[in-house]
């Protein structure tokens, strides 16, 4: 008789994760998809009164969500948010930062400004996870949403490809020195997604142009494209799956 292989299991019962970021856009459909999978979800974000709205919106599906208001560029409250928890299973960064402008008339405090979020916080924030993972004895997933901005360049957006292209560094090594312990480190690299967040890229014609000639697939992102990844990432079922990225950007990089 064959002994046929089994699928493993997308599901996230009994698991608790962290989501930065989730009070809309991105953040909010990862930790949407976490609670659907069966996961305690922790939501953080800077903005409470629509981190509590999510979260209310989370639970009244019937699923398992908390909300912990949060500021992750502040890496003291960033850690005592984190100690005030039991170690996570999963976390999920999505917390991030974008000031476009040419090279040249870019500030020292927006360079500052980006990389302390999307960069210097995603490190501390990786770290401060792995330890408790750590500490737990858990082989956990820890996940950033970083974007094809990570892969390429793009019009007015040295600054954040620097700190994203430095996101992908990061989490390579990190994935080598964790990796004797279990310990998962992965990037999620969207192509422009629709959120409010984006809208004005979108009314812009000529970065709309842009956008439409670069995806092949013919269409911009919607956060729902995002949600199967982060849960693949979180899951045994890529178990295997580390220091590297899962480009969600429709053909953008291909050439």
């Amino acid at each position: 008789m064959i002994t046929l292989p089994r699928t493993p299991s997308l599901r996230l019962d009994g698991r608790r994760a962290l989501v930065t970021g989730a009070s809309s856009g991105i953040g909010l459909g990862c930790a949407v998809a976490l609670a659907e999978a069966g996961a305690h979800v922790v939501c953080a974000a800077r903005g409470v009164e629509k981190l509590h709205a999510s979260v209310d919106a989370i639970v009244a599906q019937g699923w398992s969500a908390e909300a912990q208001a949060l500021d992750i560029g502040d890496l003291d409250a960033m850690n005592a948010a984190l100690d005030g928890h039991d170690p996570f299973d999963v976390v999920v960064n999505s917390a991030g930062l974008a000031r476009h402008a040419p090279a040249v008339d870019t500030t020292w405090e927006d360079y500052d400004a980006v990389m302390g979020v999307n960069l210097r916080a995603a490190f501390f924030l990786s770290v401060a996870a792995a330890r408790g993972m750590k500490s737990a004895g858990k082989r956990g997933s820890i996940i950033h949403i970083s974007s094809q901005m990570g892969h390429v360049g793009g019009i007015d957006r040295a600054v954040y490809a620097a700190s994203k292209h430095g996101l992908e560094g990061m989490i390579k090594s990190m994935a080598i020195e964790w990796g004797p312990l279990g310990i998962r480190i992965n990037t999620i690299c969207p192509t422009f997604v629709r959120t409010p967040l984006t809208a004005s890229t979108f009314d812009n014609p000529e970065r709309a142009a842009w956008i439409a000639d670069k995806i092949k697939l013919g269409r911009v992102g919607e956060v729902e494209d995002i949600m199967g990844a982060v849960i693949y990432l979180a899951s045994d079922a890529a178990a295997l799956v580390t220091g590297t990225s899962l480009l969600v950007d429709g053909g953008w990089t291909a050439d």
